[in-house]
């Protein structure tokens, strides 16, 4: 089995390092403060403008509708690169990838060639996924939003929460029930729908523990009305979109938390080579060591599970499980990791002063969004058991 990269991957795994280490490291820790969404959000935008001129908001989508077509496994690479500096940025640009290859995925043509190149290019400054509510989170085919039949249109009402970017997200991809009469999961339907469309209103950005620069909102809808040509494949059968789509969304979500956990692993590492105590180097103690090797361990294991996941969507085989798989594990481990290496530094990694403390806050909602751990469970169990 070769497990090495082809050039293609190992230079975007490079492009997204050096941007990382130049445009979004030195400003991770500004960032971290909540942004004042009138002011302080022209720096993160601007560096989402920029991932967008390198390519990174379309990484798996195809060249004619302005992506690169480089494949899961280098927006897996890319991913984990970023969240290195910036979890902010990195589930922003994830997301944006997400709602682009859904209308990828199950688009008509001119949805494609309307909104692809707008979102690939930065036209639109990120997508929103418009699909968990307050009653219907890890239940999500319990949703209640609503999009009725008006003639040529339909009139959406409802309410969607914990929507990342929603203060500057231009599209969304929204999913509502279009037929209340249908079995629970079947009457729901996915549609497109832009930003400025009258009757939606963005809520404040939530007041978060981590992830700061990136806006979590509630999304009104009230008496939305959206045309009949913003139905994104067919009527009362959207909700097998959004179970298609989250999986690859975990691809992402896991690289993210691996990408974070790497990072505080390393701070810690060269922080207890270069502190000394008893007289002699913190890395001189095999407590720490063993830290190391097992913490380490268990994200090279993560890293792992990724590419097999990735690698499996980008050659069109089964996937879901294999997400689910990597996306548990590298969260909870990446989670485990980033408290160790607190641990590690002492009362010195948990002050502000230094990194580690962020990446602590960071990374702690990477087991909770786009499926929690328990669900993660339930979807690999379900599969073995289906195996049978």
């Amino acid at each position: 089995m070769d497990l090495s990269l082809t050039e293609e991957q190992a230079m975007i795994q490079d492009m997204a390092q050096k941007f990382a280490e130049a445009e979004l490291e030195p400003i991770a820790a500004k960032l971290d403060q909540q942004l004042d969404e009138e002011n302080d959000q022209a720096l993160f935008l601007e560096n989402l403008k920029k991932l967008s001129e390198l390519g990174f908001m379309g990484l798996n989508v195809k060249a004619e509708y302005g992506g690169v077509e480089a494949g899961a496994v280098s927006f897996s690479l890319a991913i984990t690169e970023l969240a290195k500096a910036c979890a902010s940025t990195a589930v922003t640009t994830s997301v944006t990838n997400m709602v682009a290859e859904v209308i990828q995925t199950v688009g008509n043509e001119e949805q494609k060639q309307s909104y692809l190149p707008k979102l690939c290019s930065g036209e639109y400054r990120a997508g929103g996924f418009c699909l968990t509510e307050a009653m219907a989170g890890s239940d999500p085919a319990g949703m209640k939003t609503s999009a009725v039949k008006d003639g040529d249109d339909y009139i959406l009402n409802g309410t969607k929460v914990y929507i990342t970017s929603g203060t500057f997200a231009d599209l969304f991809v929204v999913w509502a029930v279009t037929d209340p009469e249908a079995p629970k999961g079947k009457g729901i339907s996915c549609f497109l729908v832009e930003a400025n469309t009258p009757g939606i209103t963005i809520g404040k950005s939530e007041e978060k523990m981590g992830q700061k620069a990136s806006p979590t909102n509630q999304v009104f809808f009230e008496n939305c009305r959206i045309p009949s040509s913003a139905l994104m494949g067919v009527e009362n059968q959207g909700f097998a979109i959004a179970v298609s789509e989250l999986a690859g969304g975990r691809i992402g979500i896991g690289s993210l938390a691996l990408g974070v956990g790497l990072a505080a692993m390393d701070y810690a590492r060269e922080y207890i080579v270069e502190r000394e105590q008893f007289g002699q180097s913190l890395s001189n103690f095999q407590g720490l060591q063993w830290k190391l090797a097992d913490r380490y361990t268990d994200l090279e294991a993560a890293r792992l599970l990724l590419m097999q996941a990735a690698d499996n969507k980008d050659k069109g085989l089964s996937f879901s499980k294999s997400a689910s798989m990597a996306k548990y594990f590298a969260t909870e481990k990446a989670n485990t990791a980033c408290y160790d290496a607190l641990q590690i530094m002492g009362g010195a990694g948990y002050i502000k002063e230094y990194p580690v403390e962020r990446f602590a806050r960071d990374v702690r909602v990477t087991s909770i969004y786009e499926g929690t751990s328990e669900i993660q469970k339930i979807i690999i169990s379900r599969a073995l058991l289906s195996e049978v």
